[in-house]
């Protein structure tokens, strides 16, 4: 009896990673890709005709990013497994993803055997995220919500992570308004108070800031 493959969409920005990760998943026998997308526009108008069985997810996309496609793909199709594979560091990221409706996080540099788990974990119904962002989220829970982060990230919204995100990217505040849909006031609202959250006097630390962050550098101090 030939065994019925799972369908998987692949929604990156790199047409390299797409490719190894079409590669890792076609190798295995119980899987498949039934298509790839490089912008959030096109992921869309992909998950509503080739209807897969999941979806992987890279946070940032072109037109949009993958927080707005997450929740956007959650309002829509409610029981559609969604993994976001991302170099963007987990412990800013996971748990905010999972609240915007995705199933699972697992970063790029995890083992591709690792991401193969993850995968079939969402594909089963399940949740899946490392084992470290797991005992995070006990812990805060356990804390009854007293849990205090160290990391000054974690004092932005989603909206503001999102337009940190895309400063990083070098994105201008029109740019990123449009990406957004959002006026370039409001933007420039949200950047003031990434400033003052962050501790940041101008906006030339504001854009270093952002750029090391996104780039995965140390960041300069925010207090």
């Amino acid at each position: 009896m030939i065994k019925t493959k799972r369908r998987v969409l692949i929604v990156d920005d790199h047409p390299i990673v797409r490719q190894g990760l079409r590669r890792l998943i076609e190798q295995e026998d119980d899987l498949g890709v039934c298509g790839e997308a490089e912008t959030a526009r096109d992921a869309k108008m992909a998950i509503r005709d080739l209807k897969p069985d999941a979806v992987i997810v890279d946070i940032s996309l072109r037109q949009g990013d993958g927080i707005e496609l997450i929740k956007d793909s959650r309002a829509h199709y409610a029981n559609l497994p969604l993994l976001v594979l991302s170099m963007h560091e987990e412990t800013v990221y996971a748990e905010r993803m999972l609240s915007a409706g995705a199933n699972g996080y697992i970063m790029k540099q995890a083992a591709s055997d690792q991401f193969l788990v993850a995968l079939r974990r969402v594909l089963e119904g399940g949740i899946y995220v490392s084992e470290a962002i797991g005992n995070t989220m006990i812990q805060k829970f356990a804390s009854g919500g007293s849990y205090i982060s160290a990391n000054p990230i974690d004092r932005l919204s989603n909206r503001e992570l999102q337009i940190l995100h895309m400063i990083g990217k070098g994105l201008s505040t029109r740019q990123a308004a449009d990406a957004l849909n959002l006026s370039v006031k409001t933007v420039e609202s949200h950047r003031q108070r990434i400033k003052r959250k962050l501790n940041l006097a101008t906006g030339s630390q504001l854009v270093q800031y952002a750029v090391n962050w996104f780039s995965g550098r140390e960041a300069p101090p925010a207090n």
